[in-house]
Order: structure tokens, then sequence, then C-alpha cells
């Protein structure tokens, strides 16, 4: 084992004892208990079961047969989750050949970001996150079932559900994912249609065109984002059957990835001999896992604080010193847009999932002594599911990358590091992803140009205010001011600076779609502007430091000058009115700082340690 992977976990696990101590302690309480199924009146049980059938009560009725419960995000509207429609049928018709139960516990919400940014409705978007773990928990509730079957891809939906699912820890829970669409107009062309509409080059009509071929059928979006990256760390945390991340939806290779995952959640219950509870499987060690394999391929920065809100939901601390310190260690392995031309479905082809595994596993750099649905080992892992005469078999996954400009060795890998780094000074702390920068390394000094709203942005960059080296910073976009947008409007036309050869940067408090791109971003500035933070203070023409060899990010004007400054006030109102945001105040008045998640579900926690 990796000494610096080992260090890493070692301290999350001491750093952790207290809280994971008390996690276990309620989980195992909880288990104890047991489904209140068999507790339960007769007019309780009667309504848990109502809707079933003969067979299936008495199932439910005897106790020694599982109840699978279904928590989907599934709705018509999204790509990503519109296959979801069909798995429920799927699921209770493979559940009971094994002679269980499956019953659908409740539905989530599926907001998707590829629809709300540059809206007012992306102002709900992170705590969504916190709203999704919330109704997964009201699913599960009932205290009806053995075990869970959670379906779910995109950005806040796995998280939320992970998060979810933890509080029932000691539950067994399955994820299922639905899969990318097959591809379309490759991501580094839409890109160039992005950047070329925000010159002015070509019309809506162009990019609407681009668009449409890009995100073009039923499935998730095949570019590198959040939505995919759940997929990968899920996988890597043992919570999905092996290789199944990344098969396009409606094939039989799919659908017969459902049935098996559903057959899964049947044999890990506390009524057999193979217990497997999520909240034992997702341990420390299964969390750096997912970190190693969120760094090794440059996942998605918005990890930096789901990935803190689902260790806390199962009792342990992490922090971005974390994340950097395994960044450190891990080479980046893949070259998937937005860190280089290829999709996700090229990924798969070139070795995917059991090969990026088994290198990571040989290098010492993830934990093989694990717990997954599939039992003791990522070795498990390293194979990939086939369909032989239509019955599902899984087979050793490829020794070699049959693309090597996608998926890299660690010996001869594209960074040395994962491109994930910690920036920090009187400005605060922040993280940056480097991943997908021109030059390994990169400082930028240059004066700062403010703006508290994203859309400004537009009508300077328009007027040609911006073309000169300078460092934008965008504050008040944090979780307690407006609910921390992604500020994916941003990323054309700071590109389109980049390329007239101006030295740009963006420092903001908020989150940025298309941080991995070639645009230095200090990101997730904590604290932020709205509850103290300097990037209140700052001024039009300050100069900033931004240094991802140093680590700096330094606002160069002098204490006494910053002493005597007034803090801008927060002109955000606006942005608290309509679309339902006023009826997210008290969530926005508790979330927590983005190192510690940006979440509103441990309040109650934080106040008795």
């Amino acid at each position: 084992m990796d000494s610096r992977i080992a260090e890493v976990t070692q301290r999350i696990i001491e750093r952790s004892k207290d809280s994971r101590k008390a996690y276990l302690e309620k989980i195992e309480h909880a288990r104890r208990q047991g489904p209140h199924r068999g507790v339960l009146s007769c007019g309780n049980l009667a309504h848990g079961f109502a809707a079933c059938g003969t067979e299936d009560k008495s199932d439910l009725r005897s106790m020694t047969k599982a109840n699978v419960a279904i928590v989907s995000a599934y709705n018509d509207m999204l790509s990503a989750h519109q296959p979801y429609e069909t798995y429920p049928a799927i699921i209770r018709d493979a559940v009971k050949s094994v002679g269980s139960v499956a019953q659908f516990a409740g539905g989530v919400p599926a907001m998707c970001d590829g629809v709300t940014q540059g809206q007012t409705g992306m102002d709900l978007s992170l705590m969504s996150r916190d709203n999704i773990a919330q109704g997964a928990a009201i699913a599960l509730s009932h205290n009806m079932f053995d075990s869970t079957l959670m379906l779910g891809i995109c950005d806040k939906i796995v998280p939320g559900l992970l998060m979810g699912a933890l509080s029932f820890g000691h539950l067994p829970t399955v994820f299922v994912p639905a899969g990318p669409m097959p591809s379309g107009l490759p991501n580094k062309e839409k890109a160039r249609v992005r950047q070329e509409y925000a010159e002015g080059k070509v019309g809506r009509d162009a990019l609407l065109e681009a668009e449409s071929q890009s995100y073009h059928s039923a499935g998730t979006c095949t570019f590198y984002g959040t939505a995919n990256s759940n997929q990968l760390v899920v996988e890597m945390m043992g919570l999905h059957l092996p290789g199944s991340s990344f098969v396009n939806p409606g094939t039989e290779l799919r659908d017969a990835l459902t049935k098996a995952a559903s057959i899964q959640a049947t044999r890990i219950t506390d009524l057999g001999d193979t217990y497997r509870p999520i909240g034992h499987i997702v341990d420390a060690k299964a969390i750096v896992n997912g970190l190693v394999g969120l760094l090794a391929t440059g996942g998605s920065t918005n990890h930096t604080m789901h990935l803190i809100a689902v260790a806390r939901s199962a009792g342990f601390i992490i922090n971005w010193d974390d994340f950097s310190d395994i960044s450190n260690a891990v080479p980046l392995l893949t070259r998937i847009y937005p860190n280089g031309s290829a999709d996700i479905n090229h990924f798969v082809a070139a070795g995917g999932m059991s090969l990026l595994i088994k290198q990571l596993l040989d290098a010492g750099l993830l934990h093989n002594d694990v717990n997954t649905i599939c039992g003791e080992g990522l070795d498990f892992y390293t194979k990939e599911p086939m369909l032989k005469d239509g019955e599902l078999e899984w087979r050793d996954g490829p020794t070699e990358s049959l693309d090597k400009e996608v998926l890299a060795t660690v010996e001869t890998p594209f960074k040395p590091d994962g491109g994930l780094s910690v920036l920090e000074g009187n400005l605060g702390r922040g993280v940056i992803k480097t991943s997908a920068l021109r030059t390994p390394h990169c400082t930028i000094k240059a004066p700062a140009v403010v703006f508290e709203d994203q859309f400004d942005l537009d009508a300077a960059f328009k007027a040609g205010d911006l073309d000169k080296d300078c460092i934008v910073v965008v504050r008040f976009q944090g979780p307690s001011a407006i609910g921390m947008p992604e500020l994916h409007r941003l990323t054309p036309p700071l590109g389109v600076l980049q390329d007239k050869g101006f030295k740009v940067a963006l420092v903001t408090d908020g989150r940025m779609s298309g941080a991995s791109g070639k645009v230095p971003a200090a990101i997730h500035v904590t604290p932020e502007a709205y509850k103290g933070g300097l990037l209140a203070k700052v001024e039009a023409g300050d100069l900033i430091e931004l240094n991802t060899e140093t680590g700096a990010l330094t606002l160069h004007v002098d204490e006494a000058t910053l002493e005597a400054r007034e803090a801008k006030p927060a002109d955000i109102g606006h942005h608290h009115i309509g679309m339902g945001r006023e009826m997210f105040g008290g969530m926005r008045a508790i979330l927590t700082g983005a190192e510690e998640g940006a979440c509103s579900l441990f309040y109650n926690q934080e106040q008795a340690l």
C-alpha cells in the first residue's frame, strides 16, 4: 500500500474516532430493532402492504423473505433519469423470481444543472442535495424494508441518495445506474461552438444545434462532469455491481445488470448470513478509494463538497488537505472531456473501470481490504460484465489500454498528480483543478475586477472592459448567500480572453462548472464573502496573486488599509424570492462552509460536538 494513501486514511480514522463510534452505535441500534413490519399493529401493516398482491402480503407477513425498497430519482424531463421509468417493473420481477418482494418506497427530486445553469432556479441546486437526502430518509422511514435499491445519476442526486442511505446505515444498499447516452457531437466541438457564440461569431441557432447534437437521447451526458464522476466514485466504493457504471441505457446488458443488482439486494440482507449494510461498507478505506478514483481521473470539483458531506453522514470527518495529499500521490490516468477530447464511452472502450481499478490496485493506490456489495476486496471490480447466450457473467477485464491517449498507465500518466490543489492565503481557502490547464503550474498576479452577480460579467465582457490581464472576482455566491449556484456561464467568455493572450483567472466563493477547464479558477473560497470572508473587502484594481506552485491565494493590500475598509454589503435579496427560493431561507441559514460540505443536515450533530 502506498504510504501516502495509508497516512491519509489513518489520520481520517484518528480524526473521526468519536463521530464514527457514535454512528456505528446508531446503526447497530437500528439493526437490533429490525423492520417494523414485524411488530406493527394490524392497521399499520395493512397500510404498508395494502397495494401488494396476495402472495406478496403473505411473504411480508412471514418476516423470512426480504422486502426491498426502491428509491428513485425518475422523471420524464431529464435524460439521465428518464430510463428509470421502466426499472421498478424489472426490479419487482427480478426480486420476485428469488422469492422476495420489492416495493417502490419513494421518489426524490432530480434537479439538472444543465437546465438551470445561468437561471434563477440554479440558486436551489446545491440545496437540492440535502432535500434529496431528506426525501430518501422519508421513503425509508416507514421501516418496512430489509435492503434498498437507490436509483439516481446526476450532480446532487447520488450524493443526496448516499447521505439518505447512510442515515439508514443498517440497511444493505445497492446503487443502480442507468448509464450514459451514446456518443453524439464531440464535446470538444460543442465547446468550440459555445466559445464562438460568446464571441458573436455564430448565432443562437448554431449554438442550439450543437447542444442538441451533444445532448441527444436518454442517458447521462457523455462529458466527465459530476454525474459521471458520481458513478465512478460509487463503483470505487463498492456500491455498484462491477462494471455497471457506464453501460448504455436500453441495452440487454443494462437490463441484465439491473436484474442482477435487484437480486444482489436480496442476498446481503440481515435475513441471511451475508449481511452487508451500507454503513459498514462505507468506511474510511472506502471513502479514500472514492477519492483516489476521483483524483486519478480528474473528476468533478463538486465532490470537494459532496464527498465531505457523504463522509460526515457515515461518521467521518475529511477535509481539503486530504484531497490535496491524495492528489499529490495519485497520477492522472484519464483524458476525458473537459480534461481531454474523449467522452465517457471512449473511456469504456479504452479499458474502462476494470482496467482503471486494476492499475490503481497494482500500484498500491487503492485499499483492497474493503467490503463491497459483492464481498471482500476490489479484485472482483477488475472484471467486466458480458452477456453470453443471454446470461450475465463477469470476465477478466483488459490488462492494457486500447487507447493510451484516453486511459494511460501508472508508469506513464498524463500528469504525475491528480490535478487538484488547495489554495490558501489571506483571502481564505479554496480549491483549484489544474488537470486541464495548459501548463502544469500557473502564477497569475493581476488587478481584480469585481462582480457580485455572474450576469454582470457578460456586459463587461461585451463592452471590452475585460480585455486585459485581470483576476475576476465573483463574490456573494457562497452557500449561505444564495445557495452556491454553478457559474457555468463564466467559462466561455474567460476562455475567449485567455485565447486573446490575456492572463486571466477566476476567484469566487461559488461553484463553477468547467473549473476543470483551461482557465485557472480558485473556487469554493471559504469563508464566503457573505459570512465575513475577506472577499467582501476586495475592490477593483486590488492586486491578487493566484499561485498553484506555492498554493498562494493572496490579496496584496496592506493590513492597515484592509482594517480601515468596510466590507461591501451583500445586495442579494432578489436571490431569495421567487422560483421557490423563499422556502429555502432556513436551509441557507444553517449551511456549513464549503470545506464542511456546504451542508444543512448536521446542525444538531455539530452543536453536540
